[in-house]
């Protein structure tokens, strides 16, 4: 028999978002897709339902705008729909020095990977704790833990989701939502990352994962209710290594990434769609 709970994914129409939505849906859970209008998540949804035994919805929203996020809500409340997964993965990248784009996209940015994760986790919580045992996943990034040049609003964001779903893990342990957030490096999830990334050398380019294999890491490890997932071994390496090298090395490797960031002109647009998930 069919579970009729749901698991929402946000972002779900490319990159990432569209390889959690399959890994789900390989695993036989009944999926709400959430992307920007016209980015082709129909497509997907029929894709999915005609491969896959699951049920699958989707609804057209931008929620950099935090009254989309409410929207988003009142319509799943009103068809009475549970959920017990809630995947927070819509978020804008870009690498660039900070006066290089003016407030206008700053605020996007921060309202799409800040306000809306906040907003919908806070409007979702109480379908979440009736359909418990329940998940929230967060998606994060290694850009969280070191400040890098080029990502430094990015980093920001990625930092408060690491710290948010932490201290909500601790508050929702006892009535069984368990918090994760995973925390990938790069990943070639369109085409100006994958452009992007053929440039990238030495650890930047052995940390490279696909969307695929990260996604299918990510479900396995929420559904096993780790708190903190890192993919990937040399990933897992450099945290170690963070910890270990002095200070001096670490600002030392910060004033190459600094050079490297700003001798390397890409050759395609680093503005990245917000909803195509980039790290």
């Amino acid at each position: 028999m069919r579970n009729e709970t749901y698991t929402l994914i946000t972002g779900a129409s490319e990159g990432f978002g569209k390889a959690l939505a399959l890994e789900c849906a390989r695993r036989k859970m009944n999926l709400i897709l959430v992307a920007l209008p016209g980015s082709g998540l129909n497509h997907l949804t029929c894709y999915i339902e005609r491969n896959f035994d699951v049920k699958v919805l989707f609804f057209e929203h931008d929620l950099a705008k935090k009254e989309e996020c409410y929207h988003l809500y009142e319509e799943i409340n009103d068809r009475g729909l549970a959920m017990n997964v809630l995947i927070n993965n819509a978020g804008m990248g870009g690498s660039h020095f900070f006066e290089d784009r003016d407030t206008g996209y700053y605020h996007r940015q921060i309202e799409l990977n800040v306000v809306a994760p906040t907003i919908l986790t806070h409007l979702f919580l109480d379908t979440l704790k009736k359909n418990q045992p329940s998940h929230i996943l967060y998606v994060g990034s290694l850009a969280g833990f070191f400040y890098l040049p080029g990502k430094q609003v990015y980093g920001g964001t990625k930092s408060y989701l690491f710290a948010f779903s932490k201290s909500l893990r601790k508050e929702l342990l006892s009535k069984k939502v368990y918090v994760s957030i995973i925390c990938p490096g790069g990943m070639n999830t369109n085409l100006a990352l994958t452009v992007m990334n053929r440039h990238q050398k030495g650890f930047n380019r052995w940390c490279l994962m696909k969307p695929e294999e990260v996604a299918a890491i990510a479900i396995r490890k929420m559904l096993q209710k780790k708190e903190v997932i890192i993919p990937g071994k040399w990933n897992r390496f450099f945290m170690l290594l963070d910890k270990l090298i002095p200070t001096r090395i670490k600002e030392l490797i910060t004033n190459l990434a600094m050079k490297q960031h700003s001798d390397y002109k890409s050759p395609v647009s680093p503005i990245i769609h917000p909803l195509k998930k980039a790290i």
